[in-house]
């Protein structure tokens, strides 16, 4: 039986780990051919040589222009085509409060999370105009729908990801090019742990990640932290053709988050039955 990618070209990028590797395996296995796009070169290399000769790794920044229409090149220089375009390389950005930024944090913050999200928008659309088909898909997050879980500028940065998918899938839907982002909740990932910059650091940060899921599940209605395949599962949907009449949205991805303060640590007068009592004035 044929995958659900079969004969389709993909780019990941932040494909050495987390999600993006998460996104990779199952592409793989659903018959896509992959170039993972990272910073990390020795944990990209390690995916793409454990997914095989369907998938391979170059290096990326994705806040360098020439980094990604590199990438995007080498995909159609290889399979001559591009179908799917995910932009899901990401960090967690500045950090502190409003007066502690600099413009520096500010620039960086924005160079990564959302201009490079443009900068993939903007190299593969040309190839997917010229096919009239294909899926962008990008990370956001529950952090652009809503405060006080992430930093300022990341909370902005994935707002800016979340319309800029709405306005350029008004645009690309003339060539049938779908754009489309997701909106993870708390996902147990070393994005959300550190990055593992050293085999030592790979090991810190798993060690991390397993903290993080015992803990961070309380704060979800499904009584769990998200994964990454749960992730990469959703970025299947909106990668096939099941998905073929869907553009210019945002998929929450949250085990429930947005939904409000899980029912299980509600108060008592919330959760317990209690008899109904109308008020009647007295003297009827």
């Amino acid at each position: 039986m044929a995958g659900r990618l079969e004969g389709k070209v993909a780019v990941i990028t932040g494909g050495a780990s987390g999600i993006g590797a998460a996104t990779a395996e199952l592409f793989v296995a659903e018959g896509a051919r992959v170039v993972l796009g990272d910073l990390q070169v020795e944990a990209g290399e390690e995916a793409a040589d454990t997914l095989g000769p369907a998938c391979e790794f170059r290096p990326c920044d994705v806040s360098r222009e020439d980094d990604v229409r590199a990438l995007v090149g080498a995909a159609t220089l290889r399979w001559g085509r591009v179908d799917v375009m995910f932009n899901n390389a990401g960090f967690g950005g500045a950090i502190g409060p409003i007066e502690s930024i600099t413009e520096e944090d500010f620039d960086i913050t924005f160079d990564v999370l959302l201009k490079g999200v443009w900068f993939g928008m903007k190299h593969v659309a040309p190839v997917m105009k010229a096919q009239r088909s294909g899926s962008i898909i990008s990370t956001a997050s529950v952090a652009g729908l809503r405060t006080g879980y992430a930093p300022h500028l990341y909370n902005v940065a994935k707002a800016g990801v979340i319309q800029l998918t709405r306005s350029v899938a008004n645009e690309l839907a003339e060539h049938d090019v779908r754009v489309t982002c997701i909106c993870p909740g708390f996902i147990a990932t070393p994005l959300a742990a550190g990055r593992p910059i050293s085999h030592a650091g790979r090991e810190a940060a798993e060690a991390r990640v397993a903290q993080m899921r015992s803990r961070a599940g309380e704060a979800q209605p499904l009584h769990r932290v998200g994964e990454a395949s749960d992730i990469a599962k959703a970025a299947l949907f909106l990668a096939s053709d099941d998905s073929a009449w869907v553009t210019g949205i945002e998929m929450v991805v949250d085990g429930g988050f947005r939904t409000g303060r899980p029912w299980r640590d509600q108060p008592t007068w919330m959760t317990e039955p209690h008899p109904i009592r109308l008020y009647r004035p007295s003297g009827r």
